[in-house]
């Protein structure tokens, strides 16, 4: 990103690097308090922060509007539309009854022994277009149904899907924290997508299916009397579900297609084909995340709406109600795109990375650490990995990092922001509540599962990284 203002004017902030450090941390403490203690929407708090360091910082009056548009405006065009087309995607493999269709085949799949297993492997494809509260709510009837069927422990079976939900959430695009820091970051998505891919299952296998035996043998939580009454509302049947195939090609679909545009990127950069040819740049716009995403929601439509004899009015309602819980999360990331913007243009990015660099910190470190801070100061993953990656930006922008090295820089954000939730997340909420578990209970359940999940991916994030700066 680039202020011309900044360059045309030659302006410079009146504070020092040790005042620029400090507003940061000033404007990130009045984030949090106004957010957790006067309750302000996160949307208006980010905002008003954003004011306010760039008054204190010395932007120009006439710049101070500017330069928070510019933020917002430039992360939108980023995020809006791959979180609203995924979001419309998710909506319309939930309401045809795919997602229950896919995790009764893997539990056929793997047998009854191995359903838990088998459960998790259903929620990571579920997972990619399906946010994870609206995914999860979507799963915990199957999981009480398979639960009772087998006589089993709740924990078995609900905490390797949640941590499945949680793990797509925070380290896959579309979901629009990685989207973000991406965006914020300069990042290939194709790389952290393909980084992404390669966490996913190893972080889950660990913190998701190796833990959820660890709990379920420590703590017993029946399946309740009247099961998931109240808690997911009435479940509904849908008559001649689509076939488990159908759902794995339609999840699969955009993952071949970015993957398509990362791969012909690498080929031209390694002289294998000609980079300014008319078939590879087709190729690659093809693969071009909005556009793979477009191309797989009008597959979806067709395959699960027009050939299943829905008609255009239900399709559009189906769409229609999938955008109304994502505005706030659209709005909210745009919003800490504007942050982030008067942050660039202040300097303070610049600032943090040189001192962290005078302090011997690694970037990549220092990343993962400040996401971690702001993920237990105020609970949001998302809010915790834009705010962190708007503040490191500059100095990642600035640092010279190779394309693969700066998608690890993202999933250390989104490892960092992931790191021990507990009460004042949503999720430690609707994860406890949804399993029966009381708040001692599911501290020691869930917060930890998210701690583990952090610092799993993490060191994994850390090991590739040390592989890539040897090339």
């Amino acid at each position: 990103m680039e202020l011309d203002w900044i360059e045309e004017t030659g302006w410079e902030s009146w504070l020092g690097a040790g005042g620029l450090i400090t507003v940061a941390v000033v404007a990130v403490a009045l984030l949090l308090v106004m957010v957790m203690k006067l309750k302000i929407h996160a949307f208006l708090a980010l905002i008003i922060v954003s004011l306010l360091t760039a008054v204190v910082a010395g932007i120009p009056a006439g710049q101070v509007v500017p330069t928070m548009l510019f933020g917002f405006g430039d992360t939108l065009s980023n995020v809006a539309l791959l979180v609203a087309i995924g979001a419309m995607l998710g909506a319309m493999v939930e309401t045809s009854g795919g997602a229950r269709a896919l995790a009764e085949w893997m539990i056929s799949l793997f047998g009854e022994k191995r359903a838990p297993f088998a459960l998790g492997v259903a929620a990571l494809f579920i997972g990619f277009p399906i946010f994870m509260d609206a995914a999860f709510v979507l799963m915990v009837p199957i999981v009480y149904a398979v639960a009772r069927r087998l006589g089993g422990n709740l924990l078995a079976f609900g905490i390797p899907v949640a941590a499945a939900l949680s793990v797509m959430h925070v380290y896959l695009p579309p979901h629009p924290g990685p989207v973000a820091a991406t965006a914020f970051l300069e990042a290939n998505l194709g790389y952290v997508l393909l980084l992404g891919l390669v966490l996913a299952f190893p972080t889950w296998y660990v913190s998701g299916h190796l833990w959820g035996k660890v709990v379920s043998n420590r703590f017993r939580i029946n399946v309740p009397e009247t099961a998931f009454a109240g808690l997911t509302g009435d479940e509904e049947e849908v008559e001649n579900p689509p076939a488990p195939w159908t759902i794995m090609l339609i999840l699969i679909l955009p993952l071949i297609l970015i993957l398509l545009n990362t791969g012909f990127d690498a080929l031209g950069s390694v002289g294998a084909v000609d980079p300014d040819s008319t078939i590879v740049q087709a190729m690659r716009m093809l693969g071009e995340t909005p556009i793979a995403l477009l191309i797989t929601a009008l597959f979806t439509v067709i395959v699960l709406g027009f050939r299943r004899g829905k008609s255009g009015t239900t399709i559009e309602k189906t769409m229609d109600n999938a955008l109304g819980p994502v505005c706030a999360v659209i709005l909210i990331t745009g919003a800490g795109g504007m942050f982030g913007g008067v942050l660039q243009a202040t300097g303070i990015g610049d600032a943090l990375a040189d001192s962290l660099s005078d302090l011997g910190i690694p970037l990549i470190l220092a990343a993962y650490l400040i996401a971690v801070a702001l993920r237990l100061a105020q609970g949001s993953a998302t809010v915790a990995l834009t705010t962190a990656a708007a503040l490191v930006a500059p100095g990642i922008i600035a640092g010279g990092f190779s394309p693969f090295e700066t998608a690890c820089m993202v999933l250390a954000l989104a490892a960092g922001s992931v790191f021990a939730g507990h009460v004042n997340d949503s999720g430690f909420w609707l994860v406890g509540r949804l399993l029966d578990m009381d708040v001692k209970t599911t501290l020691r359940v869930w917060t930890v599962q998210q701690a583990i999940e952090s610092v799993v991916a993490f060191a994994m994030v850390l090991a590739i990284y040390g592989v890539a700066t040897l090339f």
